[in-house]
């Protein structure tokens, strides 16, 4: 059998309060955490823990499953436990809409991914009309009926987000932004070559765990949350012209701001 490495782990304290499996977990995590397990890396067999630590498989187990609950490991069945990759994407909320993106035909998913040296998707798209929900009216100005463009973001092949993008139709419809692309620069740049000047956007953001059909479409390890992120963009007239509904995976994202002191 082989061993684990020394240093890596330590012992259990024998005086502790500290259940052994909850002891197991935080040496663990303080492994991962300290990168003596990398990214993508195999952890010790549950045999190889079982030896280490002088404890039961079922110890060990339970140990484990804190782990994979906090969303740091994926068990993969017939190969073992690994460290579950989370790389991060840095948003730049004072730059991701910058008008020099759109000026270069790029939409601010794109703008994410290359900063972060991914490679962008899109799929799961899907336009239509549909009669507003009373958030998404009171928020558009009390639009009944809107254009809905649904869609899941990739990085890398890896599901990382879901959007929906609701527009008034006196705006949208029969414009290219019905399509279901849009064209360079997206929607915004759309918007403003219809007459719609962006002037700012609000946004709201709050953490929450994620409902079951967000895990199967996000593909979301157990214990993982998620960034739901409301933005509405607004004219240069004051008027609100696109309400975006976003949640993303929480391990997949930074949200970094320039914030004015002044």
């Amino acid at each position: 059998m082989a061993s684990i490495p020394p240093g890596v782990l330590g012992a259990l304290d024998p005086t502790s309060d500290r259940a052994a499996f909850r002891q197991i977990a935080d040496q663990l995590r303080e492994a991962i955490d300290k990168g003596r397990f990398k990214e993508g890396a195999k952890l010790p067999s549950e045999s190889e823990l079982v030896e280490h630590y002088g404890k039961t498989r079922m110890t060990v187990r339970n140990a484990l499953g804190i782990l994979q609950g906090e969303g740091l490991t994926v068990h993969e069945h017939g190969r073992g436990v690994f460290v579950r990759p989370r790389p991060p994407v840095k948003r730049l909320a004072s730059d991701r809409f910058a008008r020099r993106h759109r000026d270069q035909g790029k939409a601010a998913f794109v703008v994410e991914a290359e900063a972060a040296g991914s490679r962008p998707e899109v799929d799961s798209l899907e336009v239509r009309e549909e009669r507003s929900t009373p958030d998404i009216s009171a928020r558009l100005g009390s639009a009944r009926k809107v254009l809905a463009r649904r869609r899941r973001y990739l990085l890398d092949g890896k599901p990382v987000e879901t959007a929906v993008s609701y527009l008034p139709l006196d705006i949208a419809r029969n414009t290219p932004i019905a399509e279901p692309n849009p064209g360079p620069g997206g929607i915004y740049a759309r918007l403003e070559e219809l007459g719609h000047e962006l002037d700012h956007f609000e946004e709201e953001v709050r953490a929450r765990m994620p409902a079951p059909d967000e895990v199967k479409t996000l593909r979301l390890a157990s214990g993982v949350p998620v960034i739901h992120l409301v933005r509405t963009a607004y004219d240069t007239d004051g008027r609100a012209v696109e309400v975006c509904d976003t949640v993303m995976s929480a391990d997949a994202y930074v949200l970094a701001y320039q914030l004015p002191a002044s």
